[in-house]
């Protein structure tokens, strides 16, 4: 989570220490074009221990220079999430975050005013109350890959499904080979289940809907 840009970025993963485990999708827009909102839910799966299990969906720029992310976070032993951005220029503050059950839903948007030169609003809510929101003034940092993963550290996956709902992803592009085509599995490494993406273009943006997408299990 916090640690992930250095090894996002061009997915350097040797320079971490601690045994790391990637699974990971990605739907990436065409060079030059930008998404202004991602929005979504997810089921918090059973969290078998306290340990490192980060599970998040997220944004990230063309240059991998950081990510923002809503994370559900296992280190206490309750799933906790809160919204970021990791891990480098500009030095943000994490922002507020709540408590999630096994088995609860979250809610989560990230939206931007300004593709060029914009402040990304946050909200987060779950179905068992908990609401978080934040605002994360990222100018330099337009985003073109959206993403969803499991970020496991010592520990594996062993909780079942990671399984999103009513994903919408917007772009400006009128391409929608991104999101039809997509998304990318890295290194295959998960198994993955989805209904077929959407793409329906208006006023030169596209916006891709997914009702389903799972990773169900490594591969």
């Amino acid at each position: 989570m916090k640690a992930l840009t250095t090894c996002f970025a061009l997915l350097a993963l040797v320079q971490y220490v601690s045994a790391q485990t990637w699974y990971f999708l990605t739907f990436t827009t065409p060079a030059g074009s930008y998404i202004s909102s991602y929005t979504g839910s997810f089921v918090a799966p059973p969290l078998p221990q306290a340990a490192t299990y980060y599970l998040w969906p997220g944004l990230q720029p063309p240059d991998n220079a950081g990510v923002l992310q809503p994370v559900l976070d296992g280190r206490s032993g309750t799933w906790w999430i809160g919204d970021g951005w990791c891990c480098a220029n500009p030095s943000l503050a994490w922002g507020s975050g709540f408590n999630v059950a096994n088995g609860q839903t979250v809610n989560f948007g990230m939206k931007v005013n300004s593709i060029q030169s914009g402040t990304w609003a946050t909200t987060l809510s779950s179905s068992g109350g908990g609401s978080a929101t934040g605002s994360f003034p990222l100018p330099t940092h337009p985003m073109n890959q959206a993403i969803m993963a499991i970020e496991l550290y010592d520990v594996a996956w062993t909780f079942g499904q990671f399984a999103f709902s009513n994903v919408v992803i917007v772009a400006n592009t009128t391409s929608t080979a991104w999101c039809t085509n997509g998304p990318s599995n890295y290194q295959n490494a998960a198994v993955v289940t989805k209904s077929t993406p959407v793409a329906t273009v208006s006023g030169g943006q596209t916006t891709c809907k997914i009702a389903s997408i799972i990773l169900v299990r490594p591969a």
